[in-house]
């Protein structure tokens, strides 16, 4: 009864538990479950409802502390040049991967089911890097907070933050209320989580309900080949990164199990990412630091959309029989380098990215996208959690290279999380 008792009270494990009911209802009672979407659509939109003023107040707390405002722009290009070096290297393994196991050649297109990609083909149309930059600053800030746009919420904050800290003392009032109301707000995170394990139970049980496992067959080896190129890089790249940084990598997926959990039932690394901030802080980041990675992370360091995006286009380009050489793969990936960094707060981002490429490189019809419809939700999971993954990692090395990192918040933190896992 007390081991009963302690798995109830364990996040890890009452999130994999409603995962994996939610695929067994999926398969059994497929019709039920897909009545389950509005409770993985409410979880999801609870935790949305408290993005925007946690970054923002993260923010702006942490740059108001720093008041040195050369330290924030150093943090800030740190953070967007390791962005783009580790993004580009998740496109090249994904190009690489995909052209030496050619999961799209000698595919039978006729027997795969189709879908209406009009939405996706039209956005994607309409996407340019002009479009992307103007975007980024907001007409009003009231207006980006109402519809949760992250970059704009981040760029009003940074800038807010910054003003802040030129005042100095005399602000500090303000800045210390801002710092009770995000402990209110991270509280109300905690409250949030609750419902965590309903919501990761209606997200799969819709998911495995509508789209059946039968869809993942006939693209099983696109599937295979994505998670497991996704597993090399989060082992691989992210690995050797974390050791030359001086921290296990290994030590920091045990600690922020339950947000990869969480992501994995739900497939939006949104969900996560309240939990996630408050987590890096704990584990030794500075509130500075983690309040600019993270955010920034969130629409430029999006490593598995990165690379299921190379792989991707590739497939497409094999399955419709369009032989790219060397060359215009190096286009490919000097396209998606631009494209990539649209998916950021983008509803359906991924095929919208995808279709803007497709348009671009215009060797393989946007219709094509139909082709995935059926198993993008599927992968979408192994996405994302490379995404969270991937952000994780960036905070830590950059909080470190930085001397804004405490070796011994680590340490309680990972002994915390031994402690957890014995009790279960």
């Amino acid at each position: 009864m007390s081991i009963v008792r302690r798995l109830a009270g364990n996040m890890t494990a009452r999130v994999l538990v409603a995962v994996l009911l939610g695929v067994i209802a999926g398969v059994v009672w497929p019709e039920q479950a897909k009545a389950m979407k509005p409770l993985g659509d409410t979880f999801v939109n609870l935790v949305r409802m408290v993005i925007s003023p946690v970054i923002f107040l993260t923010i702006v707390v942490g740059i108001a502390h720093m008041r040195d405002l050369k330290a924030v722009g150093r943090v800030g290009g740190k953070a967007f040049l390791y962005f783009e070096l580790v993004t580009t290297v998740a496109l090249a393994i994904g190009l690489v991967v995909v052209n030496v196991s050619k999961p799209g050649a000698g595919l039978d297109r006729g027997a795969l089911a189709g879908g209406d990609v009009s939405q996706y083909a039209s956005a994607g149309a309409k996407m340019s890097m002009l479009d992307f930059l103007l975007h980024v600053v907001p007409t009003s800030p009231v207006d980006a907070f109402a519809r949760g746009d992250i970059l704009q919420v981040v760029f009003f904050a940074v800038l807010f933050g910054v003003a802040a800290a030129a005042l100095g003392a005399t602000v500090q009032p303000m800045v210390a209320m801002f710092d009770q109301v995000l402990h209110v707000f991270f509280r109300l995170v905690g409250f949030i989580m609750v419902v965590a394990p309903l919501g990761a139970f209606g997200a799969m049980a819709f998911t495995i309900g509508n789209f059946g496992l039968a869809s993942l067959l006939p693209l099983g080896r696109l599937m295979l080949d994505v998670y497991l190129t996704m597993a090399v890089f989060i082992f691989g790249v992210l690995n050797l990164v974390a050791r030359w940084s001086g921290f296990s990598l290994w030590k920091l997926l045990v600690y922020v199990r339950d947000e990869i959990l969480l992501v994995l039932g739900t497939s939006s690394s949104e969900a996560a990412l309240p939990r996630m901030m408050e987590k890096l802080e704990r584990f030794g980041c500075s509130r500075s630091v983690v309040g600019l990675v993270v955010p920034a992370g969130y629409s430029f360091n999006l490593d598995g959309t990165s690379i299921y995006l190379s792989m991707a286009v590739i497939f497409l380009a094999q399955a419709f029989g369009v032989d790219l050489d060397i060359g215009r793969q190096v286009f490919v990936l000097g396209v998606l380098m631009i494209t990539s960094k649209g998916a950021a707060g983008v509803t359906g981002s991924g095929f919208i990215v995808l279709a803007s490429t497709l348009a671009s490189l215009k060797v393989v019809p946007v219709e094509g996208l139909a082709l995935l419809l059926g198993v993008d939700r599927f992968m979408s999971e192994a996405r994302a959690i490379t995404n969270l993954i991937g952000n994780g990692v960036a905070t830590v090395v950059i909080a470190r290279s930085e001397r804004a990192f405490d070796e011994g918040m680590m340490r309680e933190a990972i002994g915390e999380r031994v402690a957890e896992g014995a009790g279960e």
